[in-house]
């Protein structure tokens, strides 16, 4: 499932647009993913410590695009709850999170919702973005190793430009 793009469409737009399938295969992903935040929460929450392994259980199986989708989706789905930082909500805020509705007008996307605590679920984000960042910085340092070194002339020193004793 870490292969599979994430859809950002809503249904209607995946209906006009033909790609039904796309929407749904992505749709299923996303619903996979949010029940395993809700475990990965669950099963490495102990002595009022979340385990960062509960960050990587969940980005091995899905990859970082879906979990911050997903993640994104909880905090506009409970904008009211202040329990969510406010470098959480402007990261948020930041990402475009299309609303889903229904035939009946409801957000298809509260059903993408984490159910766990959101104290946790905004720790489990803050991880997540510390994981990605610092994932990014190893990437960009292994980009610039890779890169063939730059040829410089040889700089003549200030002592060969003394004469010799």
């Amino acid at each position: 499932m870490k292969n599979l793009p994430v859809y950002k469409h809503p249904a209607s737009y995946a209906r006009e647009h033909d790609e039904l399938a796309a929407y749904r295969a992505s749709n299923q992903a996303n619903t996979a993913c949010k029940e395993a935040i809700e475990t990965a929460i669950r099963d490495h929450y102990r002595d009022n410590r979340l385990d960062a392994a509960a960050v990587d259980q969940v980005v091995q199986q899905f990859g970082y695009d879906r979990a911050f989708y997903i993640l994104a989706i909880t905090v506009c789905q409970a904008d009211w709850d202040r329990r969510y930082s406010p470098d959480n909500r402007a990261w948020t805020n930041a990402m475009s999170i299309p609303a889903n509705p229904d035939t009946w007008g409801t957000d298809r996307n509260c059903y993408l919702a984490v159910n766990s605590h959101p104290g946790l679920v905004d720790l489990f984000l803050s991880q997540t973005r510390k994981a990605y960042a610092q994932e990014r910085q190893k990437t960009s340092v292994r980009d610039k190793l890779k890169k063939p070194p730059e040829t410089t002339s040889p700089k003549i020193s200030a002592k060969s430009k003394a004469p010799e004793r």
